[in-house]
């Protein structure tokens, strides 16, 4: 989920210049920008299961909910969090 998320929220990115840019188009975006908020709450309830299932602090949840809105962070949040799950266990 954080990979899919991360694109999308690149593709976002791209697709705000278009439309507040020189572009001045607004069709990009508002196909895009819904895509990517359903997706980011996909990966906010993935999150959840993975800090409830590892046992994990909240404040890890918060920190890799944020990595979802920062664009490149979730894929470094990413192969944080499958760095700390392979330390504590093996990844189903």
């Amino acid at each position: 989920m954080a990979y899919i998320t991360g694109v999308v929220l690149l593709l976002l990115c791209v697709a705000m210049f278009v439309r507040y840019g020189p572009p001045d188009d607004p069709t990009m975006s508002q196909t895009v920008s819904p895509i990517h908020g359903w997706l980011y709450v996909v990966y906010l309830v993935a999150t959840g299961f993975l800090v409830h299932q590892r046992g994990w602090k909240a404040s890890w949840a918060v920190l890799i909910a944020l990595a979802g809105t920062v664009p490149f962070a979730s894929f470094f949040a990413e192969r944080f969090v499958v760095r700390k799950a392979r330390e504590t266990e093996r990844v189903r």
